[in-house]
């Protein structure tokens, strides 16, 4: 069972960025070595549009045959976006600036909503572009970190998504284009010391009101709707057992919810007034679909949804839904390409009653697989790093740990500011589950990438005893130097999850492996990317000379083209087997 690395990360997969009224989807294609933009008619049928040095991504521009691309170099982060008519070369320029940050929000019909950093490289700001005379209106510049932004479809108002000072929480204000007094240009809609979430902000079709993915109120997320004259909240669709996020269709009518159970989606569509459930989608097995990047999409005219779909042994195909039909088509199949090898299936655990868990493959060594975020989550699709592992005779144990998405509230909660160090008593938890179920105490390794990569080198600080092995990637080694030399407009929101610089310096200092870092006796393989805007590729270099200084192995691989993930599948290649060899060496001889 399992897939060699090297083949699995050989593998193409497809992700769906938009569709159209006709049923074509703008998609993106790994075959040439990073995402590109390729066209996939309903038929299957595959046109290359982009051949960029970075990967990228787009939308149509609704109501012509052009797409805008955003698209960064050398993983730096710093998106810039220009305009793709199809059957026409070349591309023209909407927001380019290679100092900041640009992100595609919304391409309308002749205009193009993206948020902006290039104010002061901090915040990012709303700004409304028309494609055709050039001209920009900047509708929002209230500061923050503005994760979402969605025009009213009269034109009137945008309502924005921006965090507040909790962790883990976002208020939504709503943008009037048109006020009477200046005092009703920005009005808040939830409540700056909320702790919520508040998320996928749609309008009604009649500007009348908002439907939004929330947890304001309940530990868990579900789908509400706001009224602008009666300024009222109603639920529309929620659950007691799991989280949930909606999208809905343009005409207003239909949405679109994803039921995250266990890191599997379970797709529905409702009654948009009523909430009422209209019917399942069909998905070819127990898996996930893709958001936020990318996420379900829906045709300007709410007959279609493209979908990016992954399982355990689906590697990353595009699925088009006719709506109307309920008919569900697969117009990509990234499975033909195992051949004859089979992709190892997990099962599901609740170590300790609490901490849910993936376990795959039955090897005489473990390797503990960390996610990112920390507010992030595994879940339910392909990964060949996994599989790598569990072909090359390792069992791979995929934690969601106190500080996962998924579980609600409280659950991505328990590791805010001080409980970090909490937190991460869990790895102690699945490692001694691990040896219950029959691994020697000393053949279990911790690999991680992000924030996961933090957790690893943390817990051979930190728990020097338990870990034979680690393999950090892009890892963050001191909480102190990460914050202060991340990107400027990153380290505020990080400073509400993991602390403040002014306000909480000496448990951050404590909550830091390098400062423990003479306890560290496991040997480490650390894999980074020069250009990390993140975190920067010093965490590594500080970490791995500490290391090597008290006369521990440490391996560190430095990319000169890649940021925070390995983007392209040469540097994949050499940076992933190697690290899967240097466990098998480390853990059995």
């Amino acid at each position: 069972m399992g897939l060699d690395v090297r083949r699995g990360l050989a593998l193409h997969t497809w992700k769906a960025f938009d569709v159209d009224d006709e049923g074509r989807v703008l998609a993106g294609s790994d075959e040439t070595g990073s995402v590109q933009l390729v066209e996939l008619a309903p038929d299957g049928a595959s046109t290359p549009l982009t051949a960029l040095r970075g990967g990228c991504s787009g939308s149509y521009l609704s109501g012509e045959r052009a797409v805008v691309v955003e698209h960064a170099e050398g993983g730096n982060e710093r998106g810039q976006l220009s305009l793709l008519r199809l059957g026409s070369e070349g591309y023209e320029p909407l927001a380019h600036d290679p100092r900041h940050v640009h992100r595609l929000v919304a391409a309308l019909p002749g205009r193009v909503v993206y948020l902006t950093n290039r104010r002061n490289g901090v915040d990012f700001d709303v700004v409304i572009r028309n494609v055709f005379s050039g001209e920009e209106e900047t509708v929002y510049d209230q500061g923050g970190m503005t994760s979402a932004a969605t025009a009213s479809p009269d034109s009137r108002y945008v309502a924005v998504v921006v965090p507040t000072d909790l962790p883990m929480s976002s208020r939504l204000v709503l943008v009037d284009t048109m006020p009477e007094t200046e005092a009703e240009h920005v009005l808040a809609l939830t409540g700056a010391q909320e702790h919520a979430v508040h998320s996928h902000p749609h309008w009604l079709a009649d500007s009348s009101g908002l439907v939004v993915t929330t947890n304001r109120g309940r530990d868990l997320t579900g789908i509400a709707r706001y009224d602008l004259a009666t300024e009222q909240w109603s639920w529309l669709v929620a659950s007691e057992q799991h989280d949930l996020t909606g999208w809905l269709s343009p005409d207003g009518r239909t949405l679109l919810v994803l039921t995250n159970a266990d890191g599997a989606a379970w797709l529905t569509l409702h009654d948009s007034t009523t909430g009422e459930q209209l019917r399942e989608i069909p998905l070819p097995a127990a898996g996930w679909v893709a958001y936020p990047l990318p996420e379900p999409v829906w045709s300007p005219n709410s007959r279609f949804l493209a979908l990016s779909f992954s399982s355990p042994a689906t590697p990353g195909d595009v699925l088009l839904v006719d709506v109307e039909s309920g008919a569900v088509k697969a117009l990509t199949d990234s499975r033909a390409q195992f051949d004859q090898q089979v992709p190892a299936e997990p099962t599901l655990h609740r170590v300790a009653d609490r901490i849910p868990c993936f376990r795959y493959g039955d090897g005489e060594s473990a390797v503990l697989f960390l996610h990112g975020g920390p507010e992030g989550q595994s879940v339910q699709r392909f990964d060949p790093l996994v599989q790598g592992l569990v072909a090359a005779g390792h069992t791979v144990l995929v934690p969601n740990i106190r500080g996962s998405v998924g579980y609600g509230k409280r659950y991505y909660s328990a590791d805010d500011v001080d409980k970090r160090l909490e937190s991460i008593e869990d790895l102690t938890t699945l490692h001694d589950w691990l040896t219950e179920q029959g691994t020697p105490a000393d053949k279990i390794a911790l690999w991680g990438r992000s924030y996961g990569g933090y957790l690893v080198l943390a817990g051979l600080a930190f728990q020097p005893d338990r870990w034979a092995a680690g393999v950090d990637i892009v890892g963050i080694s001191s909480l102190v130097t990460f914050l202060r030399n991340t990107s400027g407009y990153r380290r505020a929101a990080r400073e509400r999850e993991y602390g403040s610089l002014e306000r909480d310096l000496e448990f951050l200092e404590r909550a830091s492996p390098l400062n423990s870092v003479d306890a560290i006796r496991a040997p480490l393989f650390v894999v980074h990317g020069a250009n990390d805007p993140r975190v920067p590729v010093a965490e590594a270099e500080q970490l791995a000379q500490a290391v090597r200084r008290n006369g521990i192995e440490c391996e560190l691989r430095v990319y000169a083209d890649e940021g925070h993930q390995l983007a392209n599948e040469d540097n994949k290649l050499d940076a992933y087997p190697a690290a899967i060899e240097f466990l098998d060496r480390v853990l059995r001889g």
